[in-house]
């Protein structure tokens, strides 16, 4: 780990402070007319996620920390686990649903993930930003609903509803966006 200053902190940065691992989500470089200048920044919780809003001074430091980025498969589900493994070493790693949140519904056999690391620690995982689902459920089209929202709902293979398009219909496959949960367009 390296020592930076207070007034380096950016967005993004992953800092050591007050014992735990916190990220910057906002930073502000504050100049006072009195006193000496200070970067306020809002941190996040990596592992809990409560927020927090420091004030740093250029004469402090803190311990940035580098994270490591590894690519995980996604084997299968078993209980409340989600089990994965390392595409280098073939070692598996077992992981919470909650750990992973709603996203965890667009998991799929084979699906390549990314997991932050601290060490050995998981602190965080990145599905792909895209997947391709088929449509189960799709409410008929009411004609002469263009005055309104044109958009209806229906489910996807996962379970999770999402709001189409009217021409779409059960049965098709959709690419749908994993952190807005939306829908984008139809799949080639």
């Amino acid at each position: 780990m390296a020592k930076i200053s207070g007034n380096e902190i950016r967005p993004g940065t992953v800092v050591e402070h007050d014992g735990g691992l916190w990220v910057a989500v906002k930073t502000n470089t504050v100049k006072p007319g009195k006193g000496g200048a200070y970067n306020q920044v809002e941190l996040k919780n990596l592992i809990n996620g409560t927020k927090l809003n420091e004030r740093f001074r250029s004469a402090e430091t803190v311990e940035q920390v580098d994270l490591e980025y590894k690519d995980f498969s996604f084997l299968y589900e078993q209980g409340e686990a989600l089990v994965f493994m390392d595409t280098e070493s073939y070692e598996q790693l077992e992981l919470q649903k909650d750990f992973v949140g709603e996203r965890a519904a667009f998991l799929q056999d084979g699906m390549m993930v990314t997991v932050r690391l601290y060490g050995e620690t998981p602190i965080g995982v990145s599905l792909p930003d895209q997947v391709v689902l088929s449509i189960t459920e799709a409410d008929p089209v009411v004609k002469g609903q263009t005055a309104a929202s044109s958009y209806k709902p229906a489910i996807l293979e996962n379970g999770i509803r999402v709001l189409v398009p009217p021409f779409i219909e059960a049965g098709e496959r959709i690419l749908v966006d994993t952190n807005e949960i939306t829908y984008l367009r139809r799949a080639d």
